[in-house]
């Protein structure tokens, strides 16, 4: 049997069960909660699946070849999936992203090798795609695109959706992910729904006001191309300071150390518990809480 390479551990990642934190309600309810531990891929999030997914299709279709540079707009964990596939494969790789996210995220994106150029804090990620694409006119590199390229929730539809169908042996009920790029809730709503239409399909945004790193509420102008709102049953709002405090206590009661919108995440599985009973709620814990440590979130 041969040895696996790095690229090979991408995906099967566990689900677990929360123990402490949904409370006696949730057991009197006799509701299960059950988070997707995405920080064990291989970069450390569920970016991974859309990343080796966007090169692999692309060199299939001959679009890219090794040795070209490929560009890409991030909030950081797409490109530091895109960051290590980029060294698996042999490319150059030219991140933009916007200068207030944690210097964690940089430096684990110039581990892999890839070049950083880091746009002004007011200009969010809207002004991080326009410049991408701009480079891409002066024929700097390629952009896979995770805004709109169907590589991206076609992983989710691939993997992440057919892992947690086997895993819950076909007894989710309701699905909760963060909404950024959207890829993971379109690929997984269009697996789950094709198995059982009933499963309810729950995406997180943040508040109005609100910064929660992975998590956007974008404008109509910057809708991901790959977004199908029909796909979502029902989109619930998180605060900073919720999704920041359900970070801590998931460290602290349950021994899960992950990000920001992933306790945002888990913030509103934990709210929908509240009102449905005998269900399998399960939520995507996208990444890990390492690389968050520089932001004051999970203080000393």
């Amino acid at each position: 049997m041969p040895y696996m390479t790095i690229e090979d551990t991408i995906g099967n990642t566990p689900l677990v069960r929360l123990v402490r934190l949904p409370g006696a309600d949730a057991a009197a309810r006799n509701n299960i909660i059950l988070g997707k531990m995405e920080g064990d891929n291989p970069a450390g999030s569920v970016k991974d699946r859309a990343a080796m997914s966007m090169l692999r299709r692309a060199e299939e279709r001959g679009q890219i070849k090794p040795g070209d540079t490929l560009i890409e707009a991030t909030s950081g964990n797409t490109g530091i999936a895109l960051a290590m596939a980029a060294a698996i494969r042999g490319y150059k790789m030219l991140l933009l992203m916007p200068e207030y996210l944690s210097i964690e995220r940089r430096q684990s994106m110039a581990a892999y090798g890839a070049q950083i150029i880091l746009t002004p804090k007011t200009g969010g990620m809207e002004y991080a795609r326009d410049m991408a694409e701009q480079l891409q006119r002066d024929g700097k590199g390629i952009i896979l695109d995770q805004f709109g390229n169907a590589d991206n929730p076609r992983a989710h539809y691939e993997s992440t959706g057919p892992e947690i169908w086997r895993d819950t042996r076909g007894g989710i009920t309701h699905f909760v992910s963060a909404m950024g790029t959207t890829g993971t809730i379109m690929g997984v709503s269009q697996y789950l729904k094709e198995q059982n239409p009933a499963v309810q399909i729950i995406g997180a945004q943040p508040e109005d006001g609100s910064q929660i790193p992975g998590i956007r509420k974008w404008p109509e102008a910057y809708l991901p191309r790959i977004f199908d709102k029909a796909r979502v049953d029902q989109v619930e709002s998180v605060s900073q300071a919720a999704a920041e405090q359900m970070a801590r206590r998931m460290a602290a009661e349950e021994g899960i150390f992950c990000g920001i919108s992933a306790a945002g995440a888990c913030e509103i599985a934990l709210r929908i518990s509240q009102t449905v009973e005998n269900a399998t709620i399960v939520f995507i814990v996208c990444d890990r809480g390492d690389r968050y440590l520089s932001t004051g979130v999970f203080p000393a």
